[in-house]
C-alpha cells in the first residue's frame, strides 16, 4: 500500500485561493473556471448567481449591489475557512457591485477538489457563507415603482 504523501493531489493545495474579488465590471465565467483549474482535481463545482426578474411575487425591474470596504477581506476569510474544511485544490469567488440588469451575473464562485462530492459540498458552503456573512447589500427596484434593500449578498 502506498503512503498517503505519495498522492498529494488527494489533499488540499498549499495555497488554494486563486481569485477573490469585488468588481464593478461584468463578471467572467471563463476567468473563474480557469482560476480553479488543477490537474489533481477530479471535480469542479461552479455556482453562478444571476439577476432574476422577480422576487417575492413582485416584478424586478433592476437592482444594484453595494458593499462595505471590508467585503473583499470577508470573502477571503470565508474562502480560507472553506479551504480549511475541505480538500480544496483551487477556489475562486467574484461578486459584482453597481447597477445590474435582469440576467446579469451577480456572483460567480467555483471550487475544485480531488472528488466531485467534496467539490459540490465546498462550493455550496462557500456561496452560502458568502451570502450570509459578507457585507454586500442588494437594492431592488420593482416594476411598480417601489424598492427594497436586502442585507448581505
Amino acid at each position: 500500500m502506498a503512503a498517503i504523501d505519495e498522492y498529494p493531489g488527494e489533499h488540499a493545495a498549499q495555497d488554494p485561493i486563486k481569485l477573490i474579488a469585488v468588481r464593478d465590471t461584468p463578471l467572467s465565467l471563463d476567468e473563474v473556471f480557469t482560476a480553479v483549474g488543477d490537474d489533481a482535481a477530479g471535480g469542479t463545482a461552479l455556482f453562478v448567481g444571476t439577476v432574476r426578474n422577480h422576487d417575492g411575487g413582485a416584478d424586478v425591474a433592476a437592482l444594484g449591489y453595494s458593499c462595505h470596504p471590508s467585503a473583499e477581506a470577508e470573502m477571503r476569510r470565508i474562502a480560507e475557512k472553506v479551504a480549511a474544511e475541505y480538500p480544496v485544490r483551487a477556489l475562486a469567488a467574484v461578486h459584482r457591485i453597481g447597477d445590474l440588469g435582469i440576467g446579469d451575473l451577480a456572483v460567480v464562485v467555483a471550487v475544485s477538489c480531488p472528488h466531485r462530492a467534496e467539490a459540490f459540498e465546498a462550493c455550496r458552503k462557500l456561496i452560502d457563507d458568502l451570502k450570509q456573512e459578507v457585507p454586500i447589500w442588494k437594492h431592488q427596484r420593482f416594476s411598480d415603482g417601489t424598492d427594497e434593500w436586502v442585507g448581505a449578498c
